[in-house]
């Protein structure tokens, strides 16, 4: 109950609401609502300075302009800069196709000289001399060879990379690990002759990898790769009984990496280009001089020695 407030006589008497009820009804000073209307007024008569008193669009209009004349320039910086980019690729892709066909007019011509040694040989050797240098040209790989068959084919898994979040992408390549154990497996199998992609493989031959470039004696050769080679015909059940071909299958399946076997029928191999061979030589010896004791050492006895070449003689 609120309290009557007494008035002065004649007056309607007026009753004030009590401490709780106006604290709800205006929870906040009224000092603090001054302060707000005093700062409103200061900040409408005070002059405008700098950039806060430009309007929020105005800033962010300066803002695109700016950034539109960063890109433009940049832009035409790389448009002017191109011509020379583009001169420099088509002049280097150039030489690549001129050093291309040098190169095969120089393969060209290296089996035709190889043949012609071949003939002459041939024609200097007997028969039977001849014959035997064939076998051994054909088990070396220095000749070439036909027969029937295995063809090991293996090839990179699809790209299935997502176009927006780019999951999946580098899909499984294949290794030169894969195809050395490959090479290795059909050796195993009584391969007699093998090349992959055309390149004839040897007792000297290296599969490596160069970035993404596969390399078979230091040439590139590309997918899909194919290993051919010429053998008895039990090779092939043996290849695939093999433990590399039980791996090759599993990584196929899990990875979808292209991997498969054929019989082939007369298949020709070329030969291989010819080896750089190193030879080893017989270092020099010291020679030992006639009494073993070097000429002028102390307390020697009897006549001097000739000094060996190499320093002297133990």
């Amino acid at each position: 109950m609120s309290a009557p407030r007494l008035g002065k006589p004649g007056q309607d008497r007026v009753y004030a609401p009590d401490f709780l009820t106006e604290l709800f009804r205006n929870p906040l000073d009224p000092g603090y609502a001054d302060a707000a209307a005093a700062r409103r007024r200061s900040a409408e008569s005070a002059p405008a300075r700098g950039w806060r008193a430009l309007p929020a669009r105005s800033v962010s209009l300066v803002v695109v302009v700016m950034l539109g004349f960063l890109f433009a320039v940049a832009y035409r910086q790389t448009m002017a800069d191109e011509p020379g980019r583009s001169q420099a690729r088509s002049g280097l892709v150039t030489q690549i196709k001129e050093r291309e066909s040098q190169t095969d007019r120089l393969s060209t011509r290296a089996d035709q000289l190889r043949e012609e040694v071949s003939r002459q040989r041939d024609a200097a050797l007997s028969g039977s001399a001849a014959a035997r240098l064939r076998n051994l040209e054909a088990s070396t790989g220095l000749g070439r060879v036909r027969g029937d068959g295995v063809v090991v084919r293996l090839a990179d898994a699809p790209d299935k990379a997502d176009a927006v979040t780019g999951a999946g992408a580098g899909p499984p390549r294949v290794l030169y690990s894969d195809l050395q154990g490959v090479a290795n497996a059909l050796w195993s199998a009584g391969a007699e002759a093998i090349a992959i992609n055309g390149q004839r493989l040897t007792s000297t031959s290296t599969i490596r990898s160069a970035g993404e470039a596969m390399l078979v004696d230091f040439r590139p050769v590309t997918g899909p790769y194919e290993v051919s080679a010429i053998g008895p015909g039990s090779m092939r059940r043996k290849f695939e009984d093999s433990r590399n071909a039980a791996l090759m299958r599993k990584v196929a399946q899990g990875t979808g990496l292209s991997f498969g076997v054929r019989e082939a029928d007369d298949l020709t191999l070329p030969a291989a280009p010819e080896p750089q061979l190193r030879y080893a030589k017989p270092s020099v010896s010291p020679s030992p001089s006639a009494s073993g004791v070097r000429s002028g050492s102390p307390g020697s006895s009897g006549p001097a020695t000739t000094v060996s070449p190499s320093g002297g003689g133990r």
